[in-house]
């Protein structure tokens, strides 16, 4: 088949430019939403405190009518207290239109006449995420990769009614967002415990996976507080959740509910290449999160400047050899690197500090230091206990906010 060298040309930049995108597009720039991802960008790992105030409420509305046999179980009971109060999110926003930014290179627009039609430089990507309700008057949660870089999102309940969404707050650290939307009288889900989860318990996960509005999946915990190196988005400060219920692209920001029907946590869909393994964000962390940013729009997160380590034999070995340090302990969480100017270095941490205590409590991991300085707030003063090469000494280290990108 003989084809004009515009034509050719037009093909020939396509292949070109899709070499660099065609196995990593995604919808909305974001790798949760439908098909083709990528995983997450980078950062540290972290949990946060159940919140002592919310500015939303959790009742569930309304009564539940189960039929009285066997048919019915626990997770169709779980599914009917909760399932009104899960939303569909539909995002759309413009981003940058690679083809236009390719044919800009003089090798290209050689076989184009100035006269031709102009490629748009930018083009609209829609996606679809999950969401649930907090309170009767139109709060929601959802993750903030399902609504990053706009300001409105179309929300669609389970009974058919649709809402334009007010994006309100976005927080990427621990990939929490929240969206009102005009409405009163909603239903709404009830909120429960992940502190104590236990793996082996039940899990039920609610969401549009690939725009399947409403799918219900079943698993069991398979473990907690997992680091987010662990599950490999480090740039992500949450210790997450993690599940065998199936978790797909369009479930994030679902809730992850127990045998109960209550939110355990935010679903989230991180890992692309993950096989029978799914991540949620503790329902405590989101909570938090989604409280600060109702009331002041963005989040602080407390911040001492150090590059921690789980030791072990072999591990204290190679840091002493890397970093020229004298670590004599086979355990404990090791300070590998402390940042300049940092509230860490102010508060007189050195590399190759052991911390033994904070605030009292003894540590053993790294997930369980950083769990404390997110549970603390900003400008709070952390004591700190640190064996020293072989002396313990006392610290105070005064948190400060994590610097802004």
């Amino acid at each position: 088949m003989n084809l004009p060298w515009k034509q050719l040309a037009v093909y020939f930049s396509l292949v070109l430019v899709g070499g660099g995108i065609g196995g990593s597009a995604v919808l909305l720039g974001s790798p949760y939403l439908l098909t083709r991802s990528r995983s997450f960008q980078e950062l540290r790992n972290v949990t946060v405190t159940s919140p002592t105030e919310t500015v939303f409420s959790h009742p569930i509305r309304g009564s539940i009518e189960v039929a009285g046999n066997d048919k019915v179980n626990f997770v169709a009971a779980a599914v009917q207290r909760t399932g009104p109060a899960v939303v569909r999110i539909n995002a759309t926003r413009k981003v940058a239109n690679p083809i236009s930014d390719a044919l800009k290179n003089p090798l290209l627009r050689r076989f184009f006449g100035d006269d031709e039609q102009q490629i748009p430089q930018e083009r609209i990507e829609r996606g679809t995420g999950s969401g649930f309700i907090l309170s009767e008057d139109g709060r929601l949660l959802t993750n903030a990769h399902v609504v990053a870089n706009t300001d409105t999102v179309q929300v669609t309940l389970k009974d058919g009614r649709s809402f334009e969404g007010k994006v309100i707050g976005i927080d990427t650290m621990t990939d929490v967002a929240v969206v009102k939307i005009p409405a009163i009288k909603l239903p709404t889900v009830k909120l429960g415990n992940s502190q104590n989860l236990i793996p082996g318990q039940w899990a039920i996960a609610i969401g549009n996976p690939l725009g399947l509005d409403n799918t219900v999946t079943l698993g069991i915990i398979s473990a907690t507080d997992r680091t987010s190196a662990q599950v490999g988005v480090p740039d992500k400060r949450v210790s997450f959740i993690q599940t065998d219920a199936p978790i797909n692209p369009g479930n994030s920001g679902g809730p992850l509910l127990n045998s109960n029907g209550e939110v355990i946590g935010v679903n989230t869909a991180i890992r692309a290449d993950a096989q029978g393994l799914g991540f949620a964000i503790p329902i405590e962390t989101a909570a938090r999160i989604a409280t600060e940013l109702f009331t002041k729009g963005k989040v602080e997160h407390p911040f001492i400047g150090i590059e921690m380590v789980d030791l072990s034999p072999s591990k204290k070995q190679q840091i002493n050899q890397e970093n020229r340090l004298n670590i004599t302990q086979n355990a404990g969480v090791a300070i590998k690197g402390v940042l300049e100017k940092s509230p860490a270095e102010k508060g007189g941490l050195r590399p190759g500090d052991v911390i033994q205590k904070v605030n009292g409590k003894a540590v053993k991991t790294a997930a369980q230091v950083q769990k404390l300085v997110e549970s603390s707030s900003v400008g709070d003063i952390l004591h700190m206990e640190i064996n020293r090469e072989g002396q313990i000494i006392s610290l105070q280290v005064q948190s400060g906010s994590y610097p802004q990108k």
